[in-house]
């Protein structure tokens, strides 16, 4: 008597079944990864996770907008771009962009090449332009000069930040009116228990590193002391301004200079029912002040909103440290990668 079959002898493809022994060791092996990888998620100040969407849709109605980013960080330079589009996209033509990243004796080259009149090579090369400007600034300039938006020089010229790292505000007073035309109108408001001046002196004074590295800066390397010189109990400022203490009180000094500069281009050139969209670094805007406690000393009318940027080994919540830094805050992998300035 012959043996009954069964009916289900599927004979199996060695292809498949080596993918099925993959599919289960996945499930053995890797039990730790997760299904994805973020690049950055958003937060409230109060640490509330928030979509893009809810986002753009309430900065939209703001009259002034401050990205604080970090200035070698690629997602929020692709963040900028993004959020530069839709606002663009909601605003026409009542949207303005300003950045600290250029400076306001460089305006007239800005606006001419923004209207056509050169190729882009002039244009760079008479500007005074960051390091990272191709990879992360070029193309919100292109943007603007496609779509026709006014882009805004705010930032004090680099050698006049400079100047008060050395001599503190007195030293302004030597410059003719139309190199005081660059700055904000003198004197320069300042108040050294503002926050964010008063922590860049108790900084330097315990010998720790500034909050935001570059971004705290008056102008890059050029207007600042070589590391030892700097630090309490040292010989002397190398740019001849007395001893390195005194060069350590101006430097909030010099960045108080160039916020109030930057509030003062803003207001110049913001217009009712308009929507300037600000770039800077986040220390100039970080905690609502810097920029925004100069614009606030002029105007307190003004619905303004604050994105700030962080960094974090784990991004899926908000470290206490990184609540109420901004209106909302954009929180990047410490690991990710970063442009080159």
């Amino acid at each position: 008597m012959s043996e009954k079959k069964s009916k289900f002898n599927p004979k199996i493809d060695p292809g498949m079944k080596k993918r099925y022994l993959l599919i289960l060791l996945s499930f053995v092996v890797l039990p730790g990864f997760t299904g994805h990888k973020p690049a950055y998620d958003l937060f409230d100040g109060s640490g509330k996770k928030v979509k893009y969407s809810t986002m753009i849709r309430e900065l939209g109605e703001a009259d002034i907008i401050f990205f604080g980013e970090l200035h070698t960080d690629p997602i929020a330079h692709w963040l900028q771009l993004e959020m530069t589009k839709d606002l663009y996209g909601m605003k026409q033509d009542a949207l303005i962009l300003g950045a600290e990243m250029f400076e306001a004796d460089n305006q007239l080259i800005l606006d001419e090449y923004l209207a056509g009149m050169y190729p882009a090579d002039k244009f760079e090369a008479e500007m005074r332009l960051w390091g990272n400007y191709q990879t992360d600034y070029k193309p919100l300039v292109e943007f603007a000069r496609e779509h026709h938006i006014p882009f805004i020089a705010t930032n004090i010229p680099r050698r006049y930040a400079s100047m008060v790292y050395r001599k503190g505000f007195e030293a302004l007073d030597s410059l003719s009116a139309e190199a005081l035309g660059y700055m904000a109108p003198l004197p320069i408001r300042y108040d050294p228990e503002v926050r964010c001046y008063r922590e860049m002196l108790n900084m330097q004074d315990m010998g720790k590193p500034m909050p935001g590295k570059a971004e705290a800066m008056p102008g890059k390397a050029e207007a600042m002391p070589g590391k030892a010189e700097a630090m309490p109990g040292k010989a002397r400022d190398p740019h001849g301004a007395g001893t390195a203490n005194s060069a350590m009180e101006n430097l909030p000094k010099a960045q108080a200079v160039k916020d109030a500069t930057m509030a003062y281009f803003i207001m110049k050139n913001w217009e009712k029912g308009k929507t300037m969209f600000h770039f800077n670094g986040s220390y100039h805007s970080d905690n609502f002040e810097g920029i925004v406690w100069h614009l606030r000393q002029q105007e307190r009318e003004l619905k303004i909103m604050t994105i700030g940027t962080v960094l974090q080994q784990d991004i899926d919540s908000l470290e206490p440290e990184n609540r109420d830094l901004a209106d909302y805050i954009l929180c990047v992998p410490e690991s990710m990668t970063r442009t080159n300035r």
